[in-house]
């Protein structure tokens, strides 16, 4: 379960991230499609700015919503059966893990400390874990 302290960590955290956004989005793409180069099939006609711009908002409205977390299950459900829709398989989600710690380190440098690098860990298996299981529920 993620800790109070560990909300706290990630939510300033990214508050520190927020005036480089645009350049962190591309930066876990560019790392994402590195590390798993059959994920890039799922975005065939995405404007990756674009994309890069929703994932930040996305990640913004999860991060300020740790606080109240029964408030943002549904919409991280949603989410989850989304991406189940657009192709997204359980594996994925180890690359955006990797991608996003990578991405965080890079952007957040020294402050990127084990403690913080736990706290993200945390919180991204908490909220994967919610859409993963939610993904079975996607009607085809």
């Amino acid at each position: 379960m993620v800790s109070p302290l560990q909300i706290q960590l990630v939510q300033t955290t990214w508050r520190r991230l927020l005036p480089i956004q645009n350049e962190a989005a591309r930066l876990f793409y560019d790392r994402l499609f590195e590390l798993d180069p059959g994920v890039k099939a799922l975005f065939p006609f995405a404007d990756m700015r674009e994309q890069g711009r929703k994932l930040t908002a996305m990640i913004t409205t999860a991060v300020n919503g740790l606080s109240r977390l029964d408030s943002i299950v549904p919409a991280v459900r949603d989410l989850g059966r989304r991406h189940a829709g657009y192709g997204v398989v359980d594996a994925h989600y180890e690359s955006v893990a990797a991608a996003l710690i990578w991405t965080l380190e890079q952007g957040l440098g020294e402050s990127f400390t084990l403690q913080v690098r736990e706290a993200w860990i945390e919180v991204y298996t908490l909220l994967a874990g919610v859409m993963k299981k939610a993904a079975p529920l996607e009607v085809i």
